[in-house]
């Protein structure tokens, strides 16, 4: 029977218009009001070589992609070996392949069964027959998706026009009749996949985002005026995007020589009293750590987005990991105090990045945002009017504040109203030395005491105002999961089959990593009878840090592993299995 759950990867080299695909695709899905999960993968060189996209289209709510792949195209088998162990077919999947390829099928073992469907096409020779081009492959490969599996065929029509209708007429002709062509040849094809093909009920159209394009027009929304950043896989989109859009707002982009000169750029943006941003990735992060002191011995709001990606060292650019936590978390100098979040998911990234400009405004301190590059750089369907999110702003002297005016006055939150340049009666000094209430440059120990104190109390008002946290089933259960970052997606996605089986399961999804909701934590803990710490970190930073907050109950395992591939659905399901059985056996020797 028909599916409502359709995974689709499509793997060629550069120029073979994989990508192009996956987003023609994606497009028409989310017009039909389907919930969509695109995520691609390169090389790590800088131009040409293979590339892969993988699109998960359903009719039901999902929160990761896909573990396997129900239909992969493949335009060249030397290419798919290079992506092999990240888009692994289904047992019974479709397999369509360009009919020329002179690999061996035997040779391939790609982990298809004798249940699976092979079919050679031709798609160079219908693209030159048709379009004239062998350019066109990947748009007559559309025409065979539509055909077969139910991509919306209209709506990838439409996505077609949108993409070539501002060049010559003669070339959205052809691409237009390659797309025809491939309809077709798959309708004469006379074979049946009608297992795999999509069935839904069309739905509202939804907007297709990434979580750097969330994060960008967050920053906008926010009220974000400065961006400064370097290019740096896997962050840069957000440079361009603001690039393109800041200024129509009224801002200013500039991009630096390097990431230190980033945050410098915008700690001076920031005391100009301009809300100001910047981004990054791992190596940049650790360049930045004197200047986090910086912001943090200045009491300036600065907002640091981090979309981690595979290391240390230039590690992996292009593939995700979640091992940037101890650097966030410690990488400064001295005490520093700042404040560390994490988003979940494309949608997340836009409220967190508001989040994280509301707190740096209000606590004038740096706050760092940890995004990954499954979240950065996925295309994921989001709901228009849920990107709606309160924006706050930094405190300003007036009235008697302006006699005498101390702008490191020491208050009970710790918090004081900061001035701007050229303020009347407002004008202070400052720089990265330690300083009295006025901001006059200070180093004796009664001062350094005085002032430590007063910038640590921004974080208990923190952590009182801001506990951001999510906790996902029932109050209480037999296994509890602790993750963060887009571990909650593929952790989400394997305790709904679980719930609906009668498991008690729950899992607890902290936003901000530091100052951490400690309470909200320990009563988690207190009301499951087996915790499993779920992260994508090789050293388990995570559980490292945990320890380092609260006590974790005997009954505490641990699933980590490298980055470079996603965590699935089905490994994370297990763990989880694992652990049921662990807790039933426990409950057996009590009784």
């Amino acid at each position: 029977m028909p599916t409502r759950d359709l995974t689709i990867a499509m793997i060629g080299s550069g120029g073979d218009g994989v990508i192009t695909m996956g987003d023609m695709i994606a497009q028409a899905a989310a017009r039909d009001g389907l919930n969509v999960i695109k995520v691609e993968a390169y090389g790590p060189q800088i131009r040409g070589g293979e590339s892969s996209c993988t699109v998960r289209l359903c009719a039901d709510p999902i929160s990761a992609q896909g573990d396997l792949v129900d239909v992969l195209v493949v335009f060249n088998w030397a290419d798919y070996g290079r992506f092999k162990g990240e888009v692994p077919p289904c047992p019974n999947a479709v397999v369509l392949y360009e009919a020329t390829d002179p690999t061996p099928r035997e040779s391939l073992s790609i982990g298809t069964d004798a249940t699976s469907t092979w079919i050679p096409v031709p798609f160079i020779q219908i693209a030159n027959d048709s379009a004239g081009t062998k350019a066109a492959k990947n748009i007559v490969t559309l025409g065979i998706l539509a055909e077969l599996f139910g991509v919306p065929p209209e709506a990838v029509r439409k996505a077609i026009v949108n993409k070539f209708q501002k060049k010559k007429a003669a070339v959205l002709e052809a691409n237009v009749k390659g797309f025809e062509a491939g309809i077709a040849f798959a309708k004469g094809l006379g074979i049946d996949v009608s297992a795999r093909r999509l069935v839904y009920e069309i739905g509202e159209p939804k907007l297709l985002m990434s979580g750097n394009e969330a994060a960008a027009v967050a920053a906008i929304h926010a009220g974000c005026r400065f961006f400064a950043g370097y290019p740096i896989t896997p962050s840069s989109e957000v440079l361009h995007l603001l690039n393109e859009w800041l200024p129509r707002a009224g801002g200013s982009v500039v991009q630096t020589e390097d990431e230190l000169s980033a945050l410098g750029n915008i700690i001076g943006g920031s005391f100009a009293g301009v809300k100001s941003m910047t981004s990054t990735s791992g190596p940049g992060l650790s360049l930045m750590a004197e200047m986090i002191g910086l912001a943090s011995m200045a009491e300036v709001p600065v907002v640091i987005l981090d979309v981690q990606r595979g290391g240390p060292s230039t590690g992996l650019p292009t593939k995700s990991e979640q091992s940037d936590l101890n650097l966030a978390v410690y990488g400064t100098h001295g005490d520093a105090p700042h404040v560390v979040l994490a988003c979940t998911d494309p949608e997340d990234a836009f409220h967190m990045t508001v989040e994280a400009f509301n707190i740096s405004e209000e606590a004038q301190l740096p706050v760092v945002l940890l995004s990954e590059q499954s979240v950065g750089q996925r295309r994921e369907t989001v709901v228009g009017s849920h990107l709606v999110h309160e924006v706050r702003n930094r405190a300003v002297p007036a009235g008697e504040q302006l006699t005498e005016y101390e702008r490191y006055q020491d208050t009970p939150t710790g918090i004081s109203p900061m001035s701007f340049p050229g303020m009347k009666h407002a004008i202070y000094q400052t720089n990265g030395l330690e300083h009295d209430e006025m901001g006059r440059p200070a180093s004796m120990h009664l001062v350094h005491e005085k002032m430590s104190l007063k910038r640590a109390r921004k974080m208990d008002w923190v952590a009182e105002r801001y506990p951001l946290h999510l906790r996902i089933g029932p109050e209480k259960a037999d296994v509890g999961i602790v993750c963060w970052g887009s571990s909650k997606g593929p952790v989400e996605e394997a305790m709904r089959p679980l719930q609906k089986a009668g498991h008690k399961v729950a899992a607890f999804v902290p936003k901000i990593l530091l100052p951490f909701p400690k309470e909200p934590l320990e009563a988690f803990l207190a009301s499951v009878k087996e915790v499993l710490v779920v992260e994508l970190s090789f050293g388990g930073q995570l559980h490292q840090y945990l320890k380092t907050i609260t006590a974790l109950p005997e009954r505490t395992t641990v699933y980590k592993r490298s980055g470079g591939k996603n965590l699935s659905i089905a490994e994370v399901k297990a763990q989880i299995e694992a652990a049921l059985e662990r807790a039933a056996a426990h409950q057996e020797v009590l009784a």
